[in-house]
């Protein structure tokens, strides 16, 4: 079963990358997803040889949490590196699962509360820098806009030795909107 069959699907046209406002946003496009953690490393963006490619990299990880979890933690701890995630992570991380599996989805382009957090295709997130993105020499701190939050939240990437941008924290898992399907008072 594909990643988001259970899910309904919207269309929309291809992205472009944009830049506005002194800040630079570039939207990362997914035209099919991965079915699994060979494909998911099989992808382009795996590479991570961007920034941008690895914040996406991060929320398409998260994903496939709850359809499989090992699969899941496993596409975590490639995206890390060298630092694999410890135990206090995995619960962390379970823990942001029990009520709500939408959240990685709401990143998503088209992703909003009243679709359920459906996606639209292709499958597009928006990685967005700002002027303080890069204070720390050799971390990148990147923002994601959810259809379910009115502010971005941000993960913060490390660039090892290997040139490659690897996932140091992320803090995407935060409650946001429920979908409508779910929430008595929508």
């Amino acid at each position: 079963m594909a990643l988001f069959d259970n899910l309904k699907n919207n269309n929309s046209s291809p992205s472009q990358p944009t830049a506005t406002g002194g800040n630079k946003t570039v939207e990362i496009v997914f035209p099919k997803l991965p079915d699994d953690l060979a494909g998911f490393k099989a992808l382009p963006q795996a590479a991570l040889s961007t920034p941008f490619d690895t914040a996406a990299m991060t929320v398409l990880a998260f994903c496939f949490y709850p359809q499989d979890k090992e699969a899941a933690l496993e596409m975590v701890d490639y995206l890390r590196g060298p630092r694999p995630l410890s135990t206090y992570d995995k619960q962390f991380i379970a823990d942001r699962f029990r009520d709500s599996d939408y959240i990685p989805r709401s990143y998503f382009s088209g992703a909003t509360p009243q679709n359920d957090y459906a996606p639209s295709e292709p499958y597009t997130i928006k990685v967005s820098e700002n002027p303080y993105s890069y204070e720390s020499e050799g971390y990148a701190k990147l923002f994601l806009t959810s259809g379910g939050a009115d502010s971005p939240r941000y993960v913060q990437l490390r660039k090892a030795k290997d040139g490659k941008w690897y996932l140091w924290e992320q803090f995407i898992l935060v409650g946001i909107r429920q979908p409508e399907s779910s929430n008595p008072w929508a």
